[in-house]
């Protein structure tokens, strides 16, 4: 395939792809050969920081000599060329540092469930995507590998820490790619990169074979795309529980594709456009924002009320810092094992180092008191939102912020967390809550930077069935950054 065909291919989403696949008009080694010669073409964003090209072509070929892309067995998915982040999408063989240092020559001995499943599907796995130390940062710009450049602009975050997926996702590297999301890793770069990102529910998809769950139920895996149905599509890839999960999720009536395609009824919507958290970063033009996208929804026959339910913003940000001491020190852990000897302060990020020192002294009585303050800031916040479907929040409260702001030691663990609330706003709380969140490229920038606009609710169903509502009244996919990846060709 030559490059002009590899690069018009780019503005055909997953599903798309696939079903060119499964028409006999592309071979799945055609689809990825496109994407390879993409991956080439944008290097300069520092997106994709491991190839697994070989792995992929093995792959690509067995899926084309099967036959199995043109049976009636074949998934939406089948054939499609997928990245996956380096964090939390572990594939057997592969290189996993996780966007530390102390990790760069650590290779995953087993296969996560997710990626199985992602397999299983026909997803072609050729690459992985970079991302902050561990995902403490909701900025992507390690020491390790350097910092992945924003595709709307150089001086812009394209946030973390699925920074190196959104970016890739972004430039139409590849129509998706695997993200994790802890405080907002899958929703902040999907807003700083004007693309779709969906945290799912609590237990939505396991942690099989290692993890029960992560950081105490915060972290929720998925990806990040440019379109609703390929979100969908993927989610009904992962979704499911393996035997001995802790809890998993309810399985819904139809599946998640189905529901994005449906039209939703009426919602109760509340909406808010202050921040849970202390600040003073809230951008007038967020909060014009999400104001049309509530406008909008009132015209599609939705019913919103100003307001938003409470915490208590100490107590959610003390908890969360907790957590993350302790996830720290376990990481160290892995670290020491790893390398067969104790890590030097150097081999971290210098925030990282902040975290895993107090996690070294964290007592299992905070440690305890914290898993109890999330529970008891859950129930408040369902609480608040008693008579209502759904949330609609900014995702960030500025656009894209600068490199430098999300990633640097504040003394305390605390302190980096309060600084990463006060430009984040809503994103860390559908993770205490458990709640499905998805951030939507509903908004712009005077200067033409994305701003995302975040739906929450308790499940997923309604925020795909409301985001393809929105999707089709406002349509973002022909909205490309500048660094698209015909424009980055030879750069």
């Amino acid at each position: 395939m030559d490059s002009s065909s590899a690069f018009e291919l780019a503005r055909t989403d997953g599903v798309g792809q696939a079903a060119l696949a499964a028409a006999g008009e592309l071979t799945a080694v055609e689809l990825l050969d496109a994407a390879i010669i993409r991956v080439e073409a944008t290097r300069g964003l520092n997106a994709v920081i491991t190839d697994l090209f070989e792995r992929g072509r093995a792959q690509a070929a067995a899926l084309d000599e099967s036959g199995v892309l043109r049976s009636e067995r074949t998934g939406p998915l089948a054939g499609v060329p997928f990245l996956l982040k380096d964090l939390g999408a572990a594939l057997a063989g592969a290189r996993e540092s996780m966007g530390s240092r102390a990790l760069r020559d650590h290779v995953a001995t087993d296969t996560a469930w997710t990626v199985n499943r992602y397999l299983d599907a026909g997803l072609v796995v050729f690459g992985k995507t970079n991302t902050p130390e561990w995902g403490n940062h909701c900025t992507t710009e390690p020491k390790l590998s350097g910092p992945t450049v924003n595709p709307w602009s150089p001086t812009r975050t394209p946030g973390g820490s699925s920074g190196g997926s959104a970016a890739a996702v972004a430039a139409g590297v590849v129509p998706a790619a695997s993200g994790g999301d802890g405080t907002g890793s899958i929703r902040v770069p999907a807003s700083c990169c004007g693309v779709v990102g969906l945290k799912p529910r609590r237990g939505r998809a396991s942690f099989a074979p290692d993890g029960g769950h992560g950081l105490e139920g915060l972290v929720n895996n998925h990806a990040l795309t440019r379109t609703v149905r390929d979100c969908a599509a993927l989610l009904d890839v992962i979704a499911g529980s393996a035997p001995g999960d802790p809890y998993s999720a309810a399985v819904p009536p139809v599946s998640f594709l189905e529901a994005a395609a449906q039209t939703p009824s009426a919602q109760r919507i509340l909406i808010a456009t202050s921040s849970p958290f202390p600040t003073d970063r809230i951008d007038p033009e967020v909060v014009s924002a999400v104001e049309a996208a509530g406008r909008l929804l009132e015209s599609l026959g939705h019913h919103l009320t100003p307001g938003a339910p409470t915490v208590d913003p100490d107590v959610v940000a003390d908890a969360i810092a907790v957590l993350h001491t302790v996830s720290n020190a376990e990481l160290h852990e892995l670290a020491r094992q790893h390398l067969g000897r104790e890590p030097r302060e150097d081999e971290f990020e210098p925030s990282s180092w902040v975290m895993i020192r107090e996690g070294f002294t964290t007592t299992g009585l905070a440690y305890a008191k914290a898993i109890a303050d999330i529970h008891a800031q859950t129930r408040r916040f369902a609480a608040g939102m008693a008579g209502h479907d759904v949330l609609l929040v900014p995702t960030l409260l500025t656009g894209p912020p600068p490199y430098g702001l999300l990633n640097q030691p504040r003394g305390t663990t605390r302190a980096f967390f309060d600084v990463e609330f006060a430009t984040t706003g809503w994103t860390a709380l559908a993770n205490v809550t458990g709640w499905a969140a998805i951030s939507l490229p509903l908004g712009q920038t005077s200067d033409g930077l994305p701003i995302g606009v975040q739906l929450m609710a308790p499940d997923e169903s309604v925020l795909l069935s409301l985001a393809g509502q929105l999707e089709q009244a406002a349509p973002w996919a022909a909205r490309t950054p500048p660094r698209w990846v015909a424009a980055t060709a030879g750069t």
